[in-house]
């Protein structure tokens, strides 16, 4: 999941880079990238253990909500001389946002967490591979329907159907978000689009979260998880992120991003005893593998174009 969701490579709008020479600076932008990116798959993990009390739609909307009051309480967005287009984009890129995360959190209450993120990211994958038009692509999208394929013969605990076609549809409204975060980012400065953003997401979620869990999502521990759930999951990936792309050329970044399957099944066995047996982390690895793959060709395509 990346960390607007989950939810795995998010690509926010942020100031022209400042490019560290190669050596610590890019060491430490890995680390970072990393720390992010475990942050997100750990807050996922959290809000799994959430649900007995509040229920996916319910920590979904909270974690939506504080996400929201945080972005808008760090950045500020200015509202005034956008015009229709502009706010046609951010709405659609928070409907796509809150519908990534609903998705999401349904499917982990079906299926384990690493088993959702490798479908989840089997979204972005293509949408990299369908913007490349190469036959290398279909390679790469070959490798990952095949870690996919062995990911549902393996005993997985005999993935429920609901939660896999859940976790698929939020590997589309993944691969949405992508799309319209850089359209937004291109229309709103610094995370302007973003804070807007996760606005309507929250809007989208709360009377979801309110309907199925009603008073609930008002009880002090309740609240408190919540919160964590967003600061892990949004604000300390956010912030990592930011600095990570001052330090990183931004194919390193998403190369790194792939990773998602792999930190996502590792918090699922540390945190909701979900343990991995060879054929699953065969799987999760032809995934990450086959991530990675397409990145970097989308990557040497984009350097090919502008030079």
């Amino acid at each position: 999941m990346t960390s607007a969701a989950h939810p795995s490579s998010t690509h926010t709008a942020s100031p022209l880079p400042v490019r560290h020479p190669a050596g610590r600076g890019s060491l430490g932008g890995v680390g970072l990238v990393l720390a992010g990116a475990v942050s997100v798959q750990f807050a996922s993990a959290f809000a799994a253990l959430l649900f007995p009390r509040a229920g996916a739609l319910g920590t979904v909307a909270l974690r939506a909500v504080f996400a929201a009051v945080l972005l808008l309480a760090v950045t500020r967005p200015r509202l005034r001389g956008h015009s229709r287009g502009d706010w046609a984009v951010v709405t659609g890129f928070g409907v796509a946002l809150g519908s990534m995360n609903i998705l999401f959190y349904q499917s982990i209450d079906r299926i384990p967490l690493g088993a959702a993120v490798t479908v989840e990211v089997l979204g972005p994958l293509l949408l990299s591979v369908a913007a490349s038009r190469r036959a290398a692509g279909l390679l790469w999208a070959a490798l990952a329907l095949t870690g996919v394929f062995l990911l549902g013969r393996s005993d997985f605990g005999a993935l429920n159907v609901a939660g896999v076609g859940l976790a698929l549809g939020a590997g589309a409204m993944w691969a949405a978000y992508i799309v319209l975060n850089a359209r937004a980012g291109a229309r709103f400065p610094r995370l302007d689009g973003l804070a807007v953003a996760m606005t309507v997401a929250a809007l989208v979620s709360l009377p979801l979260g309110i309907g199925a869990s009603g008073a609930t999502l008002l009880e002090p521990g309740v609240l408190g998880l919540g919160l964590a759930i967003a600061v892990l999951g949004s604000g300390v990936p956010y912030t990592l992120e930011l600095l990570a792309l001052r330090r990183l050329p931004a194919a390193t970044f998403a190369v790194l991003m792939s990773l998602a399957p792999a930190l996502a099944a590792l918090a699922g066995y540390l945190v909701l005893d979900q343990a991995l047996s060879p054929p699953q982390c065969a799987a999760v690895a032809l995934v990450v593998t086959a991530s990675a793959g397409a990145v970097r060709m989308s990557s040497r395509e984009n350097r090919k174009r502008s030079g």
